[in-house]
């Protein structure tokens, strides 16, 4: 594990995100998965590939909750780039006996409720899709949140048994922002609205000003702790 980590390390050290995500590429052909969920950043990432002939392979997790502007984006994605993102949908199975016991808004009910809907909706969906690839590609950035400040831009992922990069950690949002501007990326239009971090609908709120970035995702809960499980800080 540290060896590949050290050694994927070395092969990028110094490159552009770019740069770096057609290394990976060139070193794991057919082993190198970005996950989109259509905010900003993975907006950012998703031109990176797609414009430049990228080997990667996209796919969201299309959780059934989504909002209308996330559809709207989704599709606006694939008519410019002319490219496939592919879905991922819960098991079917697990969804209905969930929502059969405890309804379709039992994750406002409890902590462990809620974990279990994400479980479902996203963490299941999420290992099938990760299933035999070396390389996750990821839009987390180091100010989104605390927990994610103490993340690094490239880290071995335990759970899942593979290396995780994010090629745009140490971006600030207003670098976000500039780069979407000069290439007329098509983005989310929530995040005109307030949200800067958009999940399920019945999980994320707009946030006011000075607000934490992450505040609007299950706002009913312990504010300390803003992650679904897609993105444990593991070992380094």
């Amino acid at each position: 594990m540290s060896l590949a980590l050290e050694n994927i390390q070395q092969q990028i050290a110094g490159l552009t995100p770019v740069e770096a995500l057609s290394k990976l590429a060139e070193l794991y052909p057919g082993e190198v998965i970005f996950s989109t969920s259509f905010g900003w950043e993975d907006q950012v990432i998703s031109h990176m590939i797609f414009a430049n002939n990228l080997p990667i392979k996209v796919f969201t997790l299309e959780t059934g909750r989504l909002f209308r502007e996330t559809y709207s984006v989704w599709a606006s994605t694939m008519n410019r780039y002319q490219k496939p993102i592919h879905a991922y949908y819960p098991n079917n199975e697990l969804l209905e006996e969930m929502v059969s016991k405890k309804g379709p808004n039992s994750f406002y009910e409890s902590v462990e409720n809620r974990k279990e809907c994400c479980g479902i909706r996203k963490i299941e969906p999420l290992k099938r899709a990760l299933k035999g690839n070396k390389i996750w590609i990821t839009g987390i950035r180091a100010e989104q949140s605390v927990n994610r400040h103490d993340m690094h831009d490239t880290e071995w992922d335990e759970q899942n048994q593979l290396v995780k990069f994010h090629p745009i950690f140490s971006w600030t949002l207003d670098e976000v922002k500039a780069y979407i501007k000069q290439y007329n990326i098509p983005y989310n239009s929530l995040h005109d609205k307030g949200f800067p971090s958009i999940g399920c609908m019945p999980c994320t709120r707009a946030v006011a000003e000075g607000e934490d970035f992450r505040a609007g995702r299950w706002w009913w809960e312990d504010q300390s702790k803003k992650e679904c499980g897609l993105h444990e800080v593991t070992a380094k």
